[in-house]
């Protein structure tokens, strides 16, 4: 699909990508370090928005699309990579100060890419927004496939205490929050940059796709049959890619234990990126943005198992319109702060 006119990616002349290049100069030698003979002659580059993404499938372009390419295609195309010493991928940036790189699926492997960027001195973090983006699934009584959601609230699934179904009373909670993670469990993002980033994207047209409405008409739920929309709730990080709807009723359970949102996204690395960012330069400024691209669970007529390793044409469908709305939705919120930097630089305005 081509883009559409309000969202033509940025271009850079080559002046542009060469004053990029000489602002990171030295910074291809393996193992991040510098080759430059006075470091302290290249200023670091001044990053205003980073994106984050966990994979791709191929290359950054020209392939079937993962998690980074339509980020890639919009900002860097042409940009030097960077290697970070500890960082799974490279880092890329333009002459705007957008950077962004793939950090690796999961929690370990993505939150210790996060923190050796961020500690990387050929980068300055200090007025950043964060936009983590990826692939995620939803319960079907929650969300739909197609749809992007910002988070509200981040909570981690794994941190408390668990045990098997038939050692409790039928039909209570199996799940006990461990004393001592209080600071690491859940963050509440900034509702004011939440707001803004559904004040500019909630308009933004959806990609859809037959293969997904098809799939949707399986399940009774009217939020699963609805067409992509753009939403906000708790995003849950979970190493386990639990499912079924005995652990997405658990999902659910914890984020109201933890006071926050509707549980309506399961990930697999928003929240340990947030901690890493919160030791570093707090949470105000962090975004997460993720499409569904799965339901948490099969439909009635369908096991648990069978969903977790369907048949041949029982898969969802919808995943390359997905990814290409997550980039829709987040490059209108990227595009608006750095043009109005002024009003950003300081912090997230009072919403307008």
């Amino acid at each position: 699909m081509r883009p559409i006119a309000f969202l033509r990616p940025l271009r850079l002349c080559g002046a542009a990508v060469l004053a990029v290049a000489a602002l990171l100069a030295g910074c291809a030698a393996p193992g991040g370090a510098s080759t430059s003979a006075s470091p302290q002659a290249v200023a670091p580059v001044k990053v205003k928005v980073f994106v984050a993404a966990m994979f791709e499938i191929g290359q950054n372009t020209g392939d079937r699309a993962g998690e980074f390419q339509h980020w890639y295609e919009r900002y860097w195309k042409g940009a030097a990579p960077v290697p970070v010493r500890g960082a799974l991928g490279p880092v890329y940036c333009n002459a705007d100060g957008v950077c962004g790189a793939v950090l690796g699926m999961g929690k370990v492997n993505s939150s210790s890419s996060m923190q050796a960027i961020l500690l990387d001195p050929r980068f300055d973090f200090s007025q950043a927004y964060y936009v983590i983006s990826g692939v995620a699934g939803t319960p079907p009584s929650r969300g739909t496939i197609g749809m992007v959601s910002w988070a509200t609230w981040l909570v981690d699934y794994d941190l408390g205490h668990r045990w098997a179904p038939e050692e409790n009373k039928a039909g209570e909670p199996t799940f006990m929050p461990r004393k001592g993670y209080e600071n690491y469990r859940r963050f509440r993002l900034d509702p004011q940059l939440v707001a803004w980033a559904m004040k500019l994207s909630a308009g933004v047209p959806l990609a859809d796709a037959d293969s997904a409405r098809r799939y949707r008409q399986r399940y009774p739920d009217a939020a699963a049959r609805r067409a992509p929309f753009v939403g906000t709730g708790t995003h849950m990080t979970g190493d386990t890619f639990f499912h079924g709807p005995g652990l997405s009723k658990e999902a659910q359970y914890i984020a109201r234990l933890y006071g926050a949102d509707d549980y309506v996204i399961t990930e697999m690395e928003a929240a340990a990126i947030a901690l890493v960012i919160n030791r570093t330069h707090g949470t105000g400024r962090v975004m997460s943005l993720r499409g569904a691209v799965n339901f948490d669970q099969g439909h009635p007529r369908e096991s648990t198992l069978a969903h977790l390793d369907p048949a041949p044409g029982e898969t969802a469908g919808g995943f390359a319109e997905t990814v290409e709305n997550i980039e829709r939705v987040g490059s209108r919120v990227v595009d608006h702060i750095v043009a109005n930097w002024p009003q950003w630089q300081a912090g997230v305005p009072a919403l307008r």
